[in-house]
């Protein structure tokens, strides 16, 4: 079993149904299909600084922005291979030279 990433807005919503809407952890583990005992650690967090919750474990913007970059530059030079490779396979073959 894979061990599921949320981001900063989910945990600082998920949490958010607890502190001030009054709902259980359970309930809200439950209704948002979150593993059970998670939550717990999250409410904890937010009561200590909501403002500031959970950013360690997000990616800055700036890093984001660089590793998309980093993955279109590949998948351009992917298909630009790919590109290449068609032309030189779909050549029909010269009967003079058998090339």
């Amino acid at each position: 079993m894979s061990r599921r990433n949320y981001d900063q807005d989910f945990k600082k919503e998920a949490s958010r149904l607890v502190v001030h809407d009054g709902r259980t952890i359970r309930s809200v583990e439950e209704s948002l299909g979150i593993t059970r005992g998670v939550l717990k650690d999250w409410v904890m967090q937010y009561r200590h600084d909501s403002e500031n919750a959970f950013k360690g474990k997000d990616k800055t913007e700036h890093e984001q922005v660089r590793h998309l970059e980093k993955e279109l530059a590949r998948v351009t030079r992917e298909r630009d291979i790919l590109k290449k490779a068609v032309a030189i396979f779909s050549k029909e073959p010269n009967p003079y030279t058998g090339l």
